[in-house]
């Protein structure tokens, strides 16, 4: 007779008021399909204590924002005279960003067995069945294809079809009415970033970057990029690719011949180009050498070396007057330009992680909102200026790509391979929640 088995199972299952504290719940239990006997969990609830949940369970940055909240104007290329002085003070300035409004009453969590479809706790299961926080978006579908992670999504304008390229060496073509594939073009290399300008379609690959306009079906390579081409952006005709060996090479179309020729080397990065933005008549370079070149587009000169940040910087966004730029170094900053013309520091965002990838937006009710990727495998949504939080998005893995759609749409692809297509969701207006 196992005695001693025998204490241990009493003492798990024993009386209530036997201390509870260093005791588990069994997950497979909690799912259903525990086949362990004796399982050396418990097969019953514990009485959580209220304190300790409303601790443990509660968002660090509730979601919500308040109706006297400064907002932004709408989004110029080109900077405005809009006061930078409401950067991160809607509800106390500082990293963290919180606000009053919706409490979140589960951990933050994604449950294993709901995503694989058999969770039978329901309801009261304490991890989300869901892939989002809060109740700004919703998302419509899922594209399935593509088997490694996805490094670029393009939607040309005027035209019924997505593009989306991937680490997988392929590009696909998919219907925006039926959200089936249409297409899969193979390349030679993985796809390091895309872009939509117009009717073209560029894809950065290594040692090359593919134009092709989709009106005309004309295909193009353009060539000279040494190593991958990480970040391709538009700006006085010119388009601009970031590489793999710090350079910036740029062409320019040549109508007449139905080709682009090249125009210009920029140099100044010593490691890897992997951001490029335009805006107020500037190119904005982030590079792995943990720096942001500013260089002026009349003159493609560098005018000014950002240096603040301390890792990688992923990405920079323009939005009116200022310059977001975020960092593997668990940052977002705010930049401004001084009176001098030069560009400093306003405001820093501090994350829990490093930081992806950043896109601009503004929901349906015409608000701005940051989109901001982490690498823990979620998506932030801030209400700018703010830095409020409405809501996250969680994926099985990184997302590294984010675009914005019309009509209230935008895009995400993770690191499994998987296209998601999301619209913001109208917000009450102001007699439906009195009425209510």
């Amino acid at each position: 007779m196992d005695v001693e088995g025998n204490k241990r199972v009493f003492q798990r299952l024993g009386p209530s008021t036997t201390d509870t504290r260093n005791q588990k719940v069994c997950f497979n239990w909690r799912a259903g399909k525990c086949d362990r006997f004796p399982c050396p969990y418990l097969h019953r609830e514990l009485p959580p204590p209220q304190q300790q949940y409303a601790r443990n369970g509660t968002s660090k940055r509730p979601h919500g924002f308040a109706a006297d909240e400064q907002q932004m104007p709408r989004r110029n290329p080109n900077f405005s005279n809009t006061s930078s002085s409401s950067w991160g003070r809607g509800y106390g300035g500082g990293g963290g960003g919180g606000g009053r409004g919706i409490v979140l009453k589960k951990t933050e969590k994604i449950c294993n067995y709901w995503v694989q479809g058999n969770c039978s706790y329901g309801d009261r299961c304490r991890y989300l069945h869901s892939w989002t926080t809060g109740d700004c978006f919703s998302m419509l579908t899922e594209l399935e294809g593509h088997q490694e992670l996805v490094s670029g999504i393009a939607m040309p304008s005027g035209s019924d079809k997505l593009y989306t390229g991937s680490k997988d060496k392929t590009v696909m073509v998919w219907d925006c009415q039926s959200g089936q594939c249409a297409g899969v073009i193979s390349l030679a290399g993985e796809v390091g970033c895309m872009l939509s300008e117009g009717p073209w379609v560029f894809v950065g690959a290594p040692n090359v970057v593919k134009a092709w306009n989709t009106q005309t079906t004309m295909d193009l390579s353009l060539n000279g990029p040494v190593g991958q081409v990480y970040a391709l952006v538009v700006g006085n005709d010119l388009l601009f690719a970031g590489t793999q060996d710090g350079t910036i090479l740029a062409w320019r179309f040549n109508a007449v011949e139905n080709r682009f020729d090249p125009a210009a080397t920029l140099k100044g990065h010593t490691l890897a180009v992997v951001t490029l933005v335009v805006g107020a008549n500037r190119l904005y370079s982030g590079s792995m050498d943990q720096s942001i070149k500013v260089w002026s587009l009349e003159t493609l000169q560098c005018v000014q070396t950002l240096s603040e940040h301390s890792s990688v910087v992923m990405s920079v966004l323009c939005w009116d007057q200022f310059l977001l730029s975020c960092s593997l170094d668990k940052t977002i900053k705010v930049w401004v330009a001084t009176e001098s013309g030069n560009l400093e520091v306003t405001y820093t965002h501090t994350e829990e992680h490093g930081l992806l990838t950043l896109c601009g937006m503004h929901d349906s009710e015409a608000k701005p909102v940051l989109l901001c990727s982490c690498n823990d495998n979620s998506v932030r949504a801030y209400d700018l200026p703010s830095f409020s939080e409405r809501g996250k998005i969680f994926a099985k893995q990184e997302v590294r790509s984010i675009q914005v759609g019309p009509g209230g749409l935008f895009f995400t692809g993770d690191g499994t391979g998987k296209v998601r297509v999301w619209k913001w969701l109208a917000e009450p207006t102001a007699s439906t929640a009195t009425a209510r």
